[in-house]
């Protein structure tokens, strides 16, 4: 019966609809853009940095690594089949404590993104993903949110497209409800019931005292019932003085968006205080577009084509005056099979969790 429910739930909220009903529409757009520029993959001049400007095929360690140190999380990138011993090791030389993040090095939605609280749970981690993983310091700043910027080369400030700020799935105890009748009853949590009842086996049955809130995940993915909620109203001058700041210190990356933990919203307006989590390149969605409180489906589209035209901008410019080379065709098919093959396997690997 939840299945059921869930599902129409989903059907119905066009919040949850599956990522092409939002890029379909746009496929027309695309060819045009393409046509005119002259090479089906013009865009992946947009981020010099960042291996095919970040289409899903990057090392998500090595764009981690391009963040300055003050905003960069302790991380450490665990090759598939590595010595655990030499896994505790590393963690032991970068100062990293549990409870700490594990997440594919090459990853997208939240897959095996999972917060571990002891060796022995990483360790059977590793043991079940025979990918490459980071292992990543857990950053317990409050808020999480994800910021889109872009600065078009050879002018002098960027600008911020979309904020996104997210809340996370909670349940409040009353006393008399299991924690799995509180997920079921919660109008958005039982969308994640499978999920959430897979993150919190061990104490699924229990039943929290009155007034006790339950964080029920920790990673900020919509996929795993993060709500997205629109934050443009906070874009201010001073906070694209402060991305542009931290433009000027990341050499050849143009677009992307910034997941970023904060405590306050002045203090990282104020570029103190927060850490960046990822930075995502040209796949980056303005995900504000994702709540659906005072925005619709088409809305939708239309924030996509925008920022679209902003990427088109950014590759012909890099491309014509700065002179960066296209990529060659063959190879990049070659990567996108292999993504594809690769995110079949991701997936495969998720089911286990």
């Amino acid at each position: 019966m939840i299945k059921i429910k869930s599902f129409f739930t989903k059907l119905l909220q066009w919040e949850h609809w599956p990522t092409f009903m939002f890029y379909m529409p746009l496929f027309p757009y695309y060819i045009i853009t393409a046509i005119k520029a002259k090479h089906p993959f013009f865009f992946l001049t947009i981020n010099p940095a960042i291996k095919y400007s970040g289409n899903g095929t990057e090392s998500k360690f090595e764009t981690i690594e391009l963040i300055p140190q003050k905003y960069k999380p302790s991380s450490i990138l665990i090759k598939e089949g590595e010595p655990f011993v030499d896994v505790l090791l590393k963690i032991q030389e970068k100062n990293i404590h549990f409870p700490l993040i594990a997440k594919p090095d090459i990853g997208f939605r939240g897959y095996l993104v999972k917060k571990i609280d002891s060796k022995e749970d990483l360790e059977m981690y590793l043991k079940k993903n025979d990918i490459d993983i980071i292992i990543q310091e857990f950053i317990d700043y409050k808020h999480e949110c994800g910021i889109l910027y872009h600065k078009i080369p050879g002018e002098d400030k960027g600008k911020i497209t979309s904020i996104t700020l997210k809340k996370f799935l909670t349940v409040t105890g009353n006393g008399n409800a299991s924690l799995s009748e509180l997920i079921l009853n919660d109008k958005r949590a039982y969308l994640y019931y499978d999920l959430l009842k897979n993150i919190h086996r061990e104490k699924i049955l229990a039943i929290p005292k009155k007034g006790v809130q339950i964080k029920l995940t920790v990673i900020g993915n919509h996929s795993k019932g993060t709500q997205f909620i629109n934050g443009n109203h906070l874009i201010t001058k001073e906070l694209e003085q402060t991305l542009d700041t931290l433009h000027q210190q990341i050499t050849g990356w143009n677009y992307g968006r910034l997941d970023i933990k904060y405590n306050t919203f002045e203090e990282l307006t104020a570029g103190e205080y927060f850490k960046i989590l990822e930075i995502n390149g040209i796949i980056s969605e303005p995900t504000h577009i994702y709540d659906p409180t005072n925005a619709s489906y088409f809305d939708a589209i239309r924030s996509i084509k925008k920022h679209w035209s902003i990427m088109n901008k950014i590759a012909l410019k890099n491309h014509q005056i700065f002179h960066i080379p296209y990529p060659k065709t063959t190879p990049y098919i070659k990567e996108m099979l292999w993504l594809r093959s690769y995110s079949k396997k991701l997936i495969k690997l998720s089911k286990r969790h």
